[in-house]
Parts: C-alpha cells; structure tokens; sequence
C-alpha cells in the first residue's frame, strides 16, 4: 500500500516528528509518494537507511542504461545537463569529479577559513537592522553568509550576490513540473553566467577553486566543460543554500526556547555540541537522491523488486529512536549523536566541516551583537517554503529587542 503524505504541508514542517512517528508505525520500509519523483520505498529506520546509502551495488544513482533516478523524459534539456554532476553518479565517475574539489573541503583547508568566516558573520550581525527592524533573517543574515562564504571560496565576484540570491529564491520553490519550466530563464541565466565566467578564468586567469578547476582542466584532467558547470552550478548552491536554513532553523529554535538559549550563551565552547543537533533535530535536507534498485533484495522484511526506486528520508533516520532516544526532544547537549544529516556513504556531504563552521560562527556573531534578539511575529506566524526535500523557513522576521537608538 503506497502512503499518501505531504512532505511540504505547514503541519509537517511544523512538527515533522509526529509524521516520522506515523511513518514508523507503518513498517520499517514503507512505499509513499513523493512530488516529481513518483512511488518510492523509503526507509524509516537509521539503520535501513545507513545500509542503502552504502550498498552502492544495489542501490545506484543510475540504471544499466545510464539513466538518472528522479530525471523525467519532460524535463528540458538545460536541467538534465546542469543535473549531470557528482550527486547524479556512481563510482567511478563520481570519485573522478569529487577529487577534484575534495582537497579544497578538507577539514584543515576549511579550519583555516574559520577566521574570515568569523569575520563575515560579525559584519553581517552589525548590518542585520541596517534598513530597519524588524529584520528577515533570512534574507539579511542566513543566506548571506554562506553565499559569501562560498562565493569567496569559488573566486566569484562578491558584487554578483544579489543576481545568486534572486536565483537560488526561485531554484527552492521547485514544487512540481510546472515550477520547473518557470525556473528556465533563471536557469539559463545562471548557466550563461558560469559559462562566462569560465571563459573568463581561462582567458586572464584568477583565484579561487574555480580557477583550480580550469588549471586542472587545462593539465589534462578528466572533466569536460559540461561537467565544469554543472560542478560550478552545484557547488554554488549546494553550498549555500542548506547552510542557509540551518542557521534560521537553528535560530527560530532558539529564540522559541529561551532556556537553551541562555544554557548556549553561558558558553559558547558548547556551540559545536548545538550545531550537531540543530543538524539532526531541523535535517535541512530532508531526503536524499532518489536510488534505482539494481537486483530484487529484502529489506526490513519487505521484498524490493529490480527496476524499483529507493529514497532515504535523512529526517526519518535523523528521528529514529532506536539511533537517538526521545528524538522529538531538541537537546543541544545530546552526545552521542547519531545523525546522518549529511548522508553517508560515497556521497556523505563534501562540505560537511563548511557547513558546521558556517553554523557555529552564524550562531556566535548573531547573539553576541544582539544579546536581545526576539521575533518580531508570534511563532504560530512563521511559514515554510512548499519545497518537499528541503525544510526552508521563509521569512524570519526578528527585532533586537533593545529600544531604538540603542542599537
């Protein structure tokens, strides 16, 4: 039997732990339907999901015919070719793509970015209110930060964020296929943008990884131009926009919570224990690529057939209790902490150390400047983006809490 849920209603995002319960008590693999993607089966135990991200011979990006799970005959050209990239392969071509970039995402190359990234988090806090308060913090605080973070880390001008800004908004209201075929234009300026820029790089030369990607390419190395903008499109917004709603969940949490907040603000030593569990608690990153199941197999008592799709859902794994007890609950000193927020397996997240130093700065920089900080709305007020996959506050308004002038 195919469960009917909405992955992207105001009563799931709002309190996804009692759908996961739900989905549990339906088995421990379970057939739902998902938006664009079609009749799944998904795991709802972390154990079931750790078992397919890592069974790469089973469970595959790709089918004998090189087809990708979850791209559809309709879809336009310019998406398909911007999807062809490392998240939408198996070994060897995703190994032959990713160690290109992985020294760039290596804990020692992101430790020594930490503290320009400190840098940028305390600047944007001082401007949070800069137009005014109350805030989106949102749009001022939480997407800033990572886009320039990882504009800077790519070598794109800081000055285009506003242009990366408007098209990653459009790029996470995908909802269906009419949401796709609205998105071209921004598609196809985002990849004429990168195209130029790449022409760019290889004409006068330049800094940043993108530059380190054109010398490669220059040496010989095993990537086509195609591939060098899909991977520049990726990694653009991979690495951007799920930061983004770890730092608002994790805020949003807070301030909710005051007596986590204050247990945060008697020391911020404490702030990597918080981060890894604002990473399982909000999974911004709801579910992984959709999987092709290669050979007829057995999974937690449930016969998959050959030809048949797999997709793990990261926030059921994430709220397992049998992985963490009392899942539900938002404890920011749980430790161990056994989540897979960035996946696991050959496509466990390149820019997991980014993303965790990204939270912990955003975290610190904010309440240190704004010690007052509240929302400026009633909690009940705040709303998600209609986006299955991805759970995205969409506005944040806040105020600082100190009267004006003061600031």
């Amino acid at each position: 039997m195919t469960l009917e849920a909405d992955f992207a209603s105001p009563d799931y995002y709002r309190n996804p732990a009692a759908a996961m319960s739900r989905l549990r008590a339906a088995g421990p693999v379970v057939q739902v339907r998902f938006p664009l993607v079609g009749v799944v089966w998904t795991p709802t135990t972390q154990a079931l999901a750790d078992r397919i991200l890592k069974d790469t011979e089973t469970f595959a990006i790709r089918n004998e015919k090189g087809s990708v799970a979850g791209l559809k005959w309709w879809m336009p050209g310019i998406v398909r070719t911007l999807a062809n990239h490392m998240l939408s392969m198996d070994d060897p071509d995703h190994r032959r793509l990713r160690d290109i970039v992985d020294e760039a995402f290596r804990r020692r190359a992101v430790l020594e970015m930490e503290p320009r990234i400190r840098a940028i988090a305390d600047d944007l806090a001082g401007k949070l209110f800069a137009q005014g308060s109350p805030a989106d913090l949102v749009g001022r605080y939480a997407r800033e930060l990572p886009l320039w973070v990882i504009c800077e880390l790519l070598g794109l001008p800081l000055a285009d964020r506003p242009k990366f800004i408007a098209w990653a908004g459009g790029f996470t209201r995908l909802t269906g296929p009419l949401g796709i075929f609205v998105a071209i234009p921004n598609v196809v300026a985002m990849k004429r943008y990168i195209a130029r820029h790449l022409e760019t790089v290889r004409l006068q030369g330049g800094d940043g990884l993108i530059a380190e990607i054109v010398r490669i390419e220059k040496d010989g190395g095993q990537i086509s131009p195609d591939e060098i903008v899909s991977m520049v499109f990726l990694l653009l917004f991979a690495g951007h926009e799920t930061t983004t709603h770890l730092i608002s969940g994790s805020v949003f949490e807070l301030l909710k919570n005051p007596g986590l907040r204050d247990w945060l603000e008697q020391d911020w030593s404490r702030v990597d224990l918080a981060v890894e569990e604002f990473l399982r608690f909000l999974t911004p990153v709801q579910f992984t690529k959709p999987r092709y199941i290669r050979r007829d197999v057995e999974l937690g008592g449930v016969q998959l057939k050959k030809g048949e799709k797999v997709m793990v859902m990261l926030a059921a794994a994430d709220m397992d209790p049998q992985a963490n007890p009392d899942p539900e609950r938002l404890e920011l000193q749980r430790k161990p902490n056994r989540h897979i927020a960035f996946g696991t397996g050959i496509h466990f997240c390149l820019g997991h150390q980014l993303a965790r130093i990204e939270g912990k700065c955003a975290l610190k920089s904010l309440f240190q400047r704004w010690p007052k900080l509240m929302l400026a709305v009633d909690e009940s007020e705040i709303t998600w983006r209609k986006r299955p996959g991805i759970r995205a506050i969409d506005r944040l308004p806040v105020a600082s809490g100190a009267r004006q002038g003061m600031r």
